[in-house]
């Protein structure tokens, strides 16, 4: 299987976590500007987001589609999307909610920051550092009484959570009151997956437009 990531990024991260859990082979197509993986992306994914996982002929674009492909075709001992219906609802709701009111918002703001001067819309700023604050308030309760984002075992939706939270809190801190969504980026941040995703990661750290800290991950 050829995946078409950067290490760098957020969702390539997450794609990767579910390789790292089940050590499914794959072969790394590295997306750097002017390369031929790039050029392969564009005719395999015009859309050109990644990451994009390629197997056999067929082209699995976006990260959970990926991570539920690879629950299917290769099958591990870590089941990230669980085979009991209502279990695999929770864990998709969350998978969701790291995506869209977390990675999303995260996103915006890196993005606002690198628009032209006089392009940067400081209104939609202060909406998306509000909805992380409400993100964050949530998760916090939500953390209080479990060790993983849907339950007891590791998931898919921690696979979304881990570089959500890294770069997240990068961006717009997350409040030290907020000791159980604290607590649980720091188990993300230990796990062997993406532990190993976040040390591929280091290399690429003066990319984050924002200015990566240099005494913490």
């Amino acid at each position: 299987m050829k995946l078409y990531a950067h290490p760098f990024s957020s969702f390539c991260q997450k794609a990767l976590v579910a390789f790292y859990e089940n050590a499914v082979p794959y072969e790394l197509q590295m997306l750097e500007t002017g390369s031929a993986a790039s050029a392969e992306l564009s005719r395999l994914w015009p859309l050109q987001r990644f990451p994009v996982l390629e197997d056999r002929g067929r082209v699995i674009p976006e990260a959970t589609i990926i991570i539920e492909y690879l629950a299917v075709r290769c099958p591990g001992p870590v089941p990230l999307v669980p085979a009991e219906p209502a279990a695999a609802i929770d864990v998709r709701l969350m998978d969701r909610f790291f995506d869209n009111y977390v990675m999303t918002p995260q996103g915006s703001i890196v993005f606002d920051f690198i628009r032209p001067q006089g392009k940067q819309d400081a209104y939609g700023v202060a909406q998306w550092r509000a909805l992380l604050d409400k993100a964050y308030r949530w998760l916090d309760g939500h953390m209080a009484a479990r060790t993983w984002a849907a339950g007891e075992a590791f998931s898919m939706a921690d696979c979304a959570a881990a570089p959500a939270l890294l770069y997240a809190d990068w961006t717009h801190p997350i409040p030290p009151a907020l000791s159980n969504l604290r607590a649980y980026r720091t188990r993300l941040l230990k796990r062997p997956s993406y532990a190993r995703a976040l040390d591929e990661a280091r290399p690429y750290r003066h990319l984050f437009p924002l200015g990566a800290p240099t005494d913490r991950d």
